[in-house]
C-alpha cells in the first residue's frame, strides 16, 4: 500500500540532516509577491512494500504533477494539498488525505487464495503545533496530529476504521542560502482501530491455509514511521527525492500470518518542468510558500 499523504508531503518536500541543516539557514525571510498559482508536469519513479509488513514489493513509473496553489482557504504547496480552517502563530487545522493502493492476491505468497486487498481513501482533520520557529523563518519545528476516517475505493465503498500518525516535523529552507533547496525529517507513531488493521492483517477461518492461521487483528499501535525528503526548485524544473521506513516491532498485528516483514520500505524520485504560472501574485510570507 502507497501511503498518498507520504507522496503528496514528500513530493512537496521533507528530508535529512536535521539539526545540523538548521544552524546553515542564515538569511531573512521577507515577505514578496508570488503567483497566485504554478503549475508543471514531469516524471518520476517509485518503490514499495505492498502493504507495511508485505515481503513483496513493486516499482513504477509515476507521473508528477506540480501544482503550487496560494489560495486563503485551499492550498497546495511544500505541505501538500489541503483545506486550512485555522492559522495562526501557534496552531493550524487542516485537512489531512491519504489513500492506499490494491494488492492482488496472486501477486503475495502471504495472501494467495485470499480477496484482493482493495484501495482505500483516507480523510480527516490534522491539527499541527507550531513548537519553534528560526528567528529568519527558515526552519520550522511542528507536531502533526492528523487523523483519518478510512474509506474503500469500490463500487459500494465502506468505511474501514481510523487512522492516526501524530509525528515530529522538522523542515528547513533555503538551505544555506541556495533558495529552493528545501529538506526536512518526519517521525512518530502509528495507531489504528481494530476495523481498520482488519481490512490489511486478518485472516478469517475461511482463508486460513497451512502456515497461514485464522488471526483476529486487533487494534492499537502500529510501529513507527520514519520520513527523510528533499527537493530543489530551479528556475524552469523542480527535482525531489524521498525515503521512508516503518518498523512494526511491538505493533498489535505483528503476529499476523500476512505479516512476513517487520520493515517497511517506500521511496520515489522524479523531475517536473514549470509550464506556467498566473499573473496574479499574492503577497506571502513563509520561505516555503
Amino acid at each position: 500500500m502507497v501511503p498518498a499523504s507520504a507522496l503528496l508531503r514528500s513530493v512537496g518536500l521533507r528530508m535529512v540532516v536535521a539539526v545540523a541543516l538548521a544552524a546553515a539557514c542564515v538569511r531573512g525571510a521577507r515577505a514578496a509577491e508570488k503567483p497566485l498559482w504554478e503549475i508543471g508536469f514531469g516524471v518520476g519513479s517509485i518503490a514499495f512494500n505492498d502493504y507495511r509488513g508485505a515481503d513483496t514489493s513493486h516499482v513504477y513509473p509515476l507521473p508528477v504533477p506540480y501544482v503550487i496553489y496560494r489560495g486563503k482557504f485551499l492550498k497546495s504547496d511544500y505541505d501538500g494539498v489541503r483545506g486550512q480552517f485555522l492559522s495562526n502563530r501557534f496552531v493550524e487545522v487542516k485537512l489531512s488525505l491519504n489513500a492506499t493502493t490494491p494488492v492482488n492476491s496472486r501477486d503475495s505468497d502471504a495472501r494467495a487464495g485470499m480477496p484482493d486487498l482493495q484501495p482505500t481513501f483516507e480523510v480527516g482533520p490534522e491539527v499541527d503545533v507550531h513548537l519553534w520557529r528560526s528567528a529568519d523563518r527558515r526552519v520550522r519545528f511542528d507536531l502533526q496530529v492528523p487523523v483519518r476516517r478510512a474509506i474503500t475505493l469500490t463500487t459500494h465503498p465502506d468505511a474501514i476504521g481510523w487512522f492516526a500518525a501524530p509525528a515530529l516535523d522538522l523542515d528547513v529552507f533555503s538551505i544555506r542560502g541556495h533558495r529552493g533547496w528545501n529538506a526536512g525529517v518526519q517521525a512518530g507513531p502509528l495507531f489504528a482501530d481494530r476495523q481498520y488493521n482488519r481490512h490489511f492483517y486478518e485472516v478469517a477461518p475461511a482463508y486460513a491455509a497451512t502456515g497461514r492461521p485464522a488471526y483476529r487483528a486487533p487494534g492499537g499501535y502500529g510501529g513507527v514511521e520514519f520520513l527523510l525528503s528533499t527537493s530543489r526548485k530551479f528556475p524552469r524544473y523542480w527535482v525531489f527525492a524521498f525515503a521512508r521506513h516503518d518498523t512494526l516491532s511491538g505493533a498489535s498485528f505483528v503476529a499476523s500470518p500476512l505479516v512476513r516483514t517487520r520493515a517497511y520500505w517506500l521511496g520515489g524520485v522524479g523531475i517536473a518542468w514549470m509550464i506556467g504560472h498566473s499573473d496574479r501574485t499574492v503577497r506571502i510570507a513563509r520561505p516555503q510558500d
